[in-house]
């Protein structure tokens, strides 16, 4: 499933192993994902088998010593026997507690490794999905799988450790034991423990499909808080309060309908497992009784065997409780395998490492030629009807900008995406120096991109450590040169900590335009060969927007810029104008060409000017 972890050197984890079980039944993903986690720890791996089976050895052996002291000791009156014997069991005992602690300690150590490269493995294969993976799977559910899926398998693991492994030791040496002491009173056991095994895989065999169920529901509840709290303000401008209630009040009641059905198999299951217990010991003092009183037997072999009864039953009973948890483990692991085994739905290329060509695996990015060229471009999302984009052919040359208009629905933004690879293009080729953007490796790419998406989204932190994302070393004055020309320095000298202004999750504590400014000069900072503005400019009043593009050829004058625009004033100066009308290219030149040429492009220039105004 997943042969990387990052170990004790540091090593990056791998996915190689994913693809190769990508096929498999879902139902082996939970050994897959232990196994393959538990081989990047082995001696806390084998630490924990060693001293688990230490300590149970241990616990085999103290009612035997038991049973020495009252038969040997207390029934004889030999003071020394009881002294030498119980001196042995505290010595065993102690060494019982250390192994225990011992074992302990490196199960969950081990555990949280398996838990931590896991959790890396997810965030890398989740960073590498297309944004038609992301919707494929959805927000809610991908951060559900990686902490309460995950958590549930590092459970398991943690507690199979410390019972599942101990379990069947103590077990197999309690019967082994019980019957070197009195092999008609192991009768006992052979109806006792097959009872408890049927009681466990009845319970096991109906929990499965509820825990299933459960978190699937849980991701409903996620899904549903995740929605409610982004919009709304959205849902008390429409008044939907009564109406979202209601529906988060549905998915949460489904859920704890679940967890009832769950949580009564739990009530039945227990007080079930103790009759058996209680009425087995009943049954072993019982028969042992007589035994003793016909002197087949003693009283210390008596208590040593029901000693030995408890250890087998509450063996059981402990692999009852781990088996119990298996079932949720397993859909959480089959949920962490669906992400896991999902192949990138784009190739990914290494860096170069050298000038003269990097690794082999991807084309060097061009030096100084930084062109970019549609040629013939076509894309279709899957599943669609209709291909969104067709036959896109035009070009940019560094110094120069392209302005993109059209109406809504026509290809804009997804045109402009295939530049970084956020889309691969269906058909066609887009190219930058001449080489396609697939042959490049992607660090190479994106370091030469300077993008601002139509939806502005600040991170946590403050207003400096947003403008530095995409360059760490960029000096005070650099930050202030690109405030000042996405024109957002007046508002951040007005806060009082300036640069260190703290910034809510999404930028919440700003207003759209404010966000929207603060993004256009995180994308100017970095200084990148190539800008793209994706209708960033629509949260922008008129004013605004006249005096950033003013500002603009500060950055703009060896980059290629891409402007995709819904107004004609903030693109009306471009070098080139591409018209695109239902995925194709309706007219391309600048604004005064395209007004003789492309009706299109009329049509929406005279919607939002006059005629004269147009032609000016």
């Amino acid at each position: 499933m997943w042969s990387g972890g990052r170990g004790a050197a540091g090593a990056e984890p791998t996915l190689s192993a994913v693809a190769a079980g990508a096929a498999e039944p879902q139902r082996f993903a939970l050994s897959r994902l232990i196994l393959s986690g538990l081989r990047h720890s082995p001696w806390l791996t084998a630490g924990a088998l060693l001293f688990q089976a230490l300590q149970t050895g241990a616990a085999v052996i103290l009612p035997t010593l038991n049973a020495d002291i009252i038969n040997d000791g207390v029934a004889t009156g030999d003071t020394g026997r009881v002294l030498e014997l119980g001196g042995q069991m505290l010595l065993l005992t102690l060494a019982q507690g250390i192994c225990t602690v011992i074992a302990v300690l490196c199960a969950a150590s081990a555990s949280m490794r398996l838990g931590r490269d896991l959790r890396h493995s997810l965030f890398r294969r989740v960073n590498a999905f297309s944004e038609t993976q992301f919707s494929k799977f959805g927000t809610p559910t991908l951060i559900t799988r990686n902490t309460n899926d995950v958590q549930q398998v590092q459970m398991l693991v943690l507690l199979g450790f410390t019972l599942m492994v101990s379990a069947p030791l103590m077990a197999v040496g309690g019967v082994i034991a019980a019957i070197r002491l009195d092999a008609t009173l192991s009768l006992v056991l052979a109806v006792s423990v097959p009872v408890l095994l049927v009681i466990m895989v009845l319970a096991v065999g109906r929990m499965l499909p509820q825990f299933r169920t459960m978190q699937s529901r849980t991701d409903s509840i996620n899904r549903i808080m995740r929605e409610q709290l982004s919009g709304l303000r959205v849902i008390r401008a429409f008044v939907r309060e009564p109406e979202e209630r209601t529906r988060f009040g549905v998915a949460n009641d489904a859920l704890t309908h679940t967890s009832d059905v769950v949580g009564r198999l739990f009530a039945i299951l227990f007080p079930v497992i103790m009759l058996v217990l209680n009425v087995s010991s009943v049954a072993v003092l019982w028969f042992g009784a007589s035994r003793v009183d016909s002197g087949a037997t003693s009283v210390g072999t008596l208590i040593a065997f029901l000693s030995y009864l408890m250890q087998v039953l509450m063996s059981v009973t402990m692999a009852a409780m781990i088996s119990m948890m298996i079932p949720r483990a397993q859909v959480c692991a089959g949920r962490i395998h669906e992400v896991l085994a999902l192949p990138p739905a784009r190739a990914s290329h290494p860096a170069s490492t050298t000038p003269g060509g990097g690794t082999g695996a991807s084309a060097p990015l061009p030096p100084t030629d930084r062109t970019v060229s549609f040629d013939a471009v076509s894309f279709q999302y899957p599943g669609a009807e209709r291909p969104v984009l067709r036959d896109i052919s035009f070009e940019t040359k560094p110094g120069t900008t392209t302005a993109i208009v059209g109406s809504t629905g026509s290809g804009k933004s997804t045109l402009v995406r295939l530049i970084p690879r956020l889309f691969d293009a269906t058909g066609g080729c887009v190219r930058i120096g001449g080489t396609p953007v697939g042959e490049l490796a992607d660090e190479d790419l994106w370091a030469q991109l300077g993008y601002v998406p139509q939806k502005a989204f600040l991170f946590s932190g403050t207003v400096a450590s947003n403008l530095r994302l995409g360059a760490p070393e960029a000096t005070d004055d650099e930050l202030w040169l690109a405030l000042r020309t996405a024109q957002a320095e007046a508002f951040v000298r007005e806060l009082p900590e300036g640069l260190d202004a703290p910034v809510a999750q999404g930028g919440t504590n700003f207003s759209g335009g404010q966000r929207q400014r603060l993004a256009i000069a995180r994308a100017l900072v970095r200084r990148a060969g190539i800008l793209i503005f994706d209708d960033s400019f629509s949260a922008l009043d008129t004013a605004t927007d006249a005096a950033l593009r003013a500002a603009l050829p500060e950055y703009t004058r060896d980059a290629v810029t891409f402007i995709v625009a819904q107004r004609i004033s903030s693109i009306r100066d471009a070098d080139q104008i591409a018209v695109l009308d239902h995925g194709g290219l309706a007219g391309l030149g600048t604004h005064a060409e395209l007004l003789r040429t492309s009706r299109v492009y009329q049509e929406i220039a005279t919607s939002q000017i006059t005629a004269e105004e147009a032609s000016e």
